[in-house]
């Protein structure tokens, strides 16, 4: 849950605020000034092609990727920068920490460490980089674990799981640091048609509990199903954005209107 140590304004400051981002390889620009605002509580999906910049601009959120331009806030606190241009770097390293502390982040893959059971998985990042009691911790990831619907799996290793398995024990480990917000970068696009199911239904039910998310995703019924605001992104600007059911509903752009017929028609 998000943490309960907050000043009595605190929901009304959005726990993530872009603003005029750019971010470029060299030469190539990929994220051309995007803006995006997630307010406590709320589900924002980034749909768009193959390329748009939606995994980029989520990897930016989290300070993974460095941006040459723009501003990124958490709980109002701008990211501090040194630098310009492709030099540009964040300045302070706790910062950053504090920051990804607060953001978790679940991938395609599932990035489980095999040498670790999955109950080991999930209390690694609590324990180690907050320091917090392991009897503490591990209470926590047990229940956690049920919640996704895996807690028989505690002592499983990951090769023993299959793809959905995997997927929700990472959303569990995500949990378990109790983050302000959940990032979520293509979380079912590596399973098969059967085992998506299983992640949605656990990304409907922490949608449910009006947990802040980001979610990046091909599967435009979960996008629909589950966000407050629907982001379009196109070549690296947003084209077209709204409640989901204006954007999915009652397009405005004719690029979306092709972008739905061909990826609804899947």
């Amino acid at each position: 849950m998000d943490s309960p140590n907050q000043t009595p304004d605190a929901d009304t400051v959005p726990v993530i605020e872009i603003r005029g981002l750019h971010k470029a390889y060299g030469s190539l620009e990929v994220i051309k000034g995007v803006s995006l605002t997630a307010p406590r509580g709320h589900v924002i999906s980034l749909i768009g092609s193959s390329g748009s910049g939606k995994s980029t601009l989520l990897r930016c959120c989290n300070l993974l990727e460095d941006s040459q331009q723009g501003e990124i806030l958490f709980d109002g606190e701008a990211v501090r920068w040194t630098g310009q241009g492709l030099e540009r770097r964040p300045a302070d390293r706790a910062q950053v920490t504090r920051f990804r502390t607060n953001l978790s982040m679940v991938f395609q893959q599932f990035n489980l460490w095999s040498h670790m059971t999955i109950l080991q998985n999930v209390m690694e990042a609590p324990v180690t980089v907050l320091g917090e009691d392991r009897a503490t911790v591990e209470a926590r990831a047990r229940e956690l674990l049920a919640k996704v619907g895996i807690g028989d799996k505690c002592e499983a290793w990951p090769a023993q799981l299959s793809g959905g398995q995997q997927q929700r024990a990472a959303i569990a480990r995500a949990l378990c640091m109790q983050p302000r917000a959940l990032l979520f970068d293509e979380p079912t696009s590596a399973l098969d048609p059967e085992l998506q199911q299983e992640v949605v239904k656990v990304i409907k039910d922490l949608a449910a509990e009006h947990r802040t998310m980001i979610i990046v995703t091909h599967d435009m019924r979960l996008a629909n199903d589950v966000s407050d605001h629907v982001v379009f992104l196109h070549q690296g600007v947003i084209c077209e954005e709204g409640p989901p059911d204006r954007v999915f509903g009652a397009p405005q752009s004719d690029r979306l209107r092709q972008f739905l017929s061909a990826t609804m028609a899947v």
